[in-house]
């Protein structure tokens, strides 16, 4: 299995009012993004809005940042979706199109038992040769996956890592004490992500990184060095970006971001709506003062 480690940024996915995927604009992201020291890149998780896209347009957004990556970094590709079989669909599409990853993501309309979650991520795991990447997140989905649901799902040769965006960092230490080295975590934006490697995580997948990759490379390597004090001032000067993006739909404040710093990204995709002028300048204040 490939060792996924590090910043994993949250790729935004620049659409055209008539949906064509502004390509250029993302290569050009990415590219960016692995010369500031990234780990690793995913295209279509939370910040990708892959709620909003069709087949063909997260298909392109995943051709678009394996393309661009030419192998430096790893590309984990979210595969969502409220039906196995497409879920299953998608993933041997990014598999095939030269994925290194795959991040499952659950969609639910109607609730489902356990068994029935479980069997979600199983069939993705199942469908492809490459890791996978579970990823959990109460805030949008109708089903959370219990410990026991992935104290299980650990056991699946391919699945190694999870992402859990719940805000319960006792969680992720219940993960780590149940399933040990079988699953490796990943903190989300909604963690403190230095707490999160002070209790054993291997980094994060996260939005904000797409508009501060030096600082979280940074916070990383302080991390991983043990220099817990640096680590923790650096963490709260960072954390202001994530208590701006706390406010605001997610999606809305990165591509603002990154419209900030010269990425013509455009608009969140309907029904979402830009940013308010007075929501804007709370995101560049909070990147003027990590400038």
């Amino acid at each position: 299995m490939s060792e996924f480690h590090g910043v994993f940024p949250y790729l935004v996915s620049p659409v055209d009012a008539d949906g064509t995927v502004r390509t250029s604009v993302l290569a050009k992201l990415c590219d960016d993004l692995i010369g500031a020291g990234v780990h690793g890149l995913t295209p279509l998780g939370s910040t990708g809005e892959f709620a909003y896209l069709n087949a063909a347009q997260r298909t392109a957004v995943v051709q678009t940042t394996i393309e661009a990556a030419k192998g430096r970094v790893p590309v984990v590709a979210g595969v969502a979706s409220t039906s196995t079989a497409d879920a299953v669909t998608q993933a041997r599409t990014y598999q095939k199109l030269g994925a290194d990853g795959i991040l499952a993501i659950l969609e639910a309309y109607f609730p489902l038992a356990d068994t029935q979650v479980e069997s979600y991520f199983r069939a993705i795991a199942d469908a492809v040769d490459i890791p996978v990447v579970i990823y959990t997140n109460p805030q949008f989905q109708r089903s959370d996956l219990t410990l026991e649901i992935i104290a299980r799902l650990a056991e699946h040769p391919r699945i190694g890592y999870i992402k859990d965006a719940s805000t319960n960092t006792g969680r992720l230490l219940s993960i780590m004490n149940r399933c040990g080295d079988r699953l490796r975590v990943f903190s989300a934006s909604a963690h403190i992500p230095a707490a999160v490697m002070l209790i054993g995580g291997l980094g994060w997948m996260a939005g904000p990184a797409c508009i501060i990759p030096r600082q979280s490379v940074a916070l990383y390597d302080l991390c991983r060095a043990g220099r817990w004090d640096e680590a923790m001032a650096l963490q709260r000067r960072l954390w202001r970006i994530n208590e701006a993006f706390a406010r605001f739909n997610l999606a809305a404040c990165i591509k603002a971001g990154l419209s900030i710093q010269g990425y013509d990204v455009g608009d969140p995709i309907p029904p979402q709506a830009a940013l308010t002028a007075d929501a804007r300048k709370v995101v560049e204040t909070a990147l003027r003062e990590l400038a």
